[in-house]
């Protein structure tokens, strides 16, 4: 073992069954091999408060954190301290406490710390190694949202932008490595805040996410469409509404039979009521996404606000289904032309009916997503850059 490890994140990385919580829980089980892990996290879920007994394989002590600030609170918090809501909604005395706690320790030598958020609670002085791992450039993506919405929002959404910018800046200045998902993610980071960066890339479990695994089958017929995600979180949600208005209509009637079907825990309202529609189904939450995705026609990503590497479509690459995604959605993804490329309705929709009228050259395709996703995103070949930036022997050596 190389020593003592403080893992902070801003979601317990257990169960591993959304984005973050898959890349936090990949990246804290390879640590694992080398470092005592002192795990301290929050929980925004109080089910996953349960979930410490599962996490004692991999760690030597955890800490979980109850997450309970409103929005508004956290709102009014940023606006009279002039710092951003993405930071004040996860400032917590608890938190702050757990992190002394585990600081204490004589024997600490490195310190992880998953998600921008989470930051904040880095000493200043701490003697220890610091790796961040940004994942995406945040501040990016509420630039993006500055671009639309009401005026109110938009001033909001810039307002977070600049000073969330300004944190993550001054956040690498002090760190001894910045991660990011995607030389892409990277590459923004480094124009806009003059800081390098290194890109670890998000990988898959490709036994898990194996169409010959064992899971169980869900019948959806021949021609659905599937969409998978987080159905609270505003680019998803921004996402399958979009493409219900713009694009499904024209996929319906061109094929009759065909479902549209959005999986995913915690839909909106708005997310709910596209349920009324013809021929969409919203699922809620599913005990297991694979047999969802192993039924898709199509597996599809239209995502118009995108950082990094999507999860979901790796994952549905990894069951060798024919996946339709966005440019933005696509970036970042090594698919070596193993993904279908579109972003406007016409286009979308066209591509959709290429697909379900040729089932051989929509499984052909699959499979080469499968190929691909197997040779380049395994998770070992992806956290193996890690090694040598928290054991400096082995950077030496390299």
């Amino acid at each position: 073992m190389s020593g003592d490890l403080l893992f902070l994140a801003h979601r317990i990385p257990y169960p591993p069954d959304r984005g973050d919580k898959i890349r936090a829980f990949h990246l804290l089980k390879h640590l694992a091999r080398t470092h005592r892990v002192h795990l301290v996290a929050f929980a925004d879920d109080p089910r996953d408060l349960g979930h410490r007994g599962a996490l004692a394989e991999w760690t030597a002590s955890c800490t979980i954190v109850p997450r309970t600030k409103p929005k508004w609170r956290a709102g009014v918090e940023a606006l009279a301290s002039g710092k951003p809501i993405s930071l004040t909604a996860f400032d917590d005395p608890a938190m702050h406490r757990a992190v002394a706690a585990v600081m204490a320790r004589p024997a600490l030598d490195d310190i992880v710390v998953f998600s921008g958020q989470m930051a904040q609670y880095l000493p200043r002085d701490s003697g220890c190694r610091i790796v961040m791992d940004f994942c995406d450039m945040d501040s990016a993506k509420f630039a993006s949202y500055a671009a639309s919405g009401s005026a109110p929002m938009r001033w909001l959404m810039a307002r977070e932008a600049r000073r969330l910018q300004a944190f993550e800046s001054d956040v690498a200045a002090r760190v001894d490595a910045s991660l990011f998902v995607s030389a892409a993610e990277a590459a923004l980071f480094a124009e806009a805040t003059g800081h390098t960066a290194t890109v670890v890339e998000n990988g898959i479990d490709t036994e898990r996410f194996d169409p010959a695994a064992a899971f169980a089958q869900v019948d959806l017929g021949s021609a659905a469409i599937v969409f998978t995600g987080q159905m609270d979180y505003p680019p998803n949600v921004d996402a399958v509404t979009w493409f219900a208005d713009a694009v499904w209509p024209a996929v319906h009637a061109r094929h009759p039979g065909s479902r549209f079907v959005i999986v995913g825990r915690a839909p909106t309202e708005a997310v709910r009521r596209l349920a009324d529609r013809p021929g969409i189904t919203v699922t809620g939450e599913v005990d297991d996404v694979r047999g969802w995705l192993a039924a898709a026609a199509v597996a599809v990503a239209p995502l118009r606000v995108a950082r990094g590497v999507q999860n979901k479509v790796l994952e549905a690459m990894a069951m060798a289904r024919p996946v339709l995604v966005s440019a933005v959605a696509a970036e970042g993804i090594d698919h070596g032309g193993t993904l279908r490329v579109a972003d406007d309705p016409a286009a979308l929709a066209a591509a959709i009916d290429t697909l379900l009228g040729d089932a051989d050259a929509a499984a052909a395709l699959g499979r080469a997503a499968r190929e691909r996703v197997r040779d380049r995103y395994g998770w070992d070949a992806r956290l193996a850059v890690l090694d040598a930036i928290v054991d400096p022997s082995r950077r030496a050596a390299a």
